[in-house]
């Protein structure tokens, strides 16, 4: 079979019928694309070809940055970042959040991942991307971290809060998304979500369902970001995934989820792409599931 070939991080793999090519938006890729996310992760409403088009391809920040290893037809392999943008230190700053990575059972064992990783980010530094952030389980963290040269900036809270924050504390933050009104419009059309947003004191809130009953995951963003409010606070506690450290979460009635009950910790993770800190401090981070990908 012939193998194609690519200039940079895009080429044959050496020895293998596989090869890598960048990752991207037409119809044929994101059919492929959602087939094999489902087929390793099972059937879920953020894998239908239409989600997985708005995250890679709609999105106001950029299309998808990522990379393919294909078998002539069939791909065996796949890794994206989504585009960013965040406030680091208070400038606005581009960078990539780690996202959806499969590889189909017939070509485990082989070390697709950290070949598609790589090439990822050597394709996000060309474009301009600073940085690269992400959230991984404890199965996957010792895979960024060691292969992939990735800060732990720390655990995630995860809890309920009896009470929602009704304001930020005058805090330094070094990292926090940077939510313009576009970009929080297109995160709140996920076709695989439903969301309601209520004013709280001077914050927005916003809520989504989770797969607990009566318990919706919460977010909080300042109050003038440009957000079209949709009802208020549901009648139910919020579960809180995140950092921030612009409130106390005490003061909040925070309760954690104990550990046994937890699916899996989910930890913070970060590798600058140049330009971007060399790492993040967790106690000057504001991080919420709008941030990343669970809702």
């Amino acid at each position: 079979m012939a193998i194609r070939s690519f200039h940079g991080p895009f080429r044959a793999m050496q020895g293998d019928t596989l090869s890598i090519r960048p990752a991207g938006v037409e119809p044929g890729q994101l059919a492929a694309y959602a087939t094999l996310l489902s087929q390793v992760f099972g059937a879920e409403a953020k894998f239908t070809p239409e989600a997985i088009a708005w995250r890679y391809r709609d999105n106001p920040a950029g299309q998808v940055v990522g990379a393919d290893a294909w078998d002539g037809d069939r791909l065996a392999a796949h890794y994206v970042a989504c585009p960013t943008v965040a406030l680091i230190d208070g400038a606005p700053v581009k960078g990539l959040l780690s996202l959806n990575t499969a590889t189909h059972p017939d070509y485990q064992g082989r070390g697709l991942f950290t070949k598609l990783a790589n090439a990822a980010y050597e394709q996000g530094a060309a474009a301009g991307y600073k940085f690269v952030v992400g959230v991984a389980n404890a199965n996957s963290t010792p895979g960024f971290l060691k292969k992939l040269a990735f800060q732990d900036v720390g655990q995630l809270h995860a809890g309920v809060l009896t009470r929602a924050p009704r304001q930020f504390a005058n805090r330094p933050v070094q990292y926090q998304g940077a939510w313009s009104g576009e970009l929080l419009r297109w995160r709140l059309a996920n076709p695989a979500g439903a969301y309601r947003l209520g004013r709280q004191g001077s914050l927005v809130g916003i809520w989504t369902k989770t797969h607990m009953p009566f318990i919706q995951c919460a977010a909080f963003l300042p109050g003038e970001v440009e957000a079209e409010v949709r009802g208020g606070p549901p009648m139910a506690f919020s579960l809180y995934l995140g950092l921030d450290p612009r409130w106390p979460l005490g003061e909040q009635g925070f309760v954690p989820v104990p550990d046994k009950l937890r699916p899996s910790p989910l930890n913070l993770i970060w590798r600058p792409l140049g330009g971007g800190p060399a790492q993040l401090r967790r106690d000057a981070t504001a991080f919420n599931f709008l941030d990343f990908d669970p809702y």
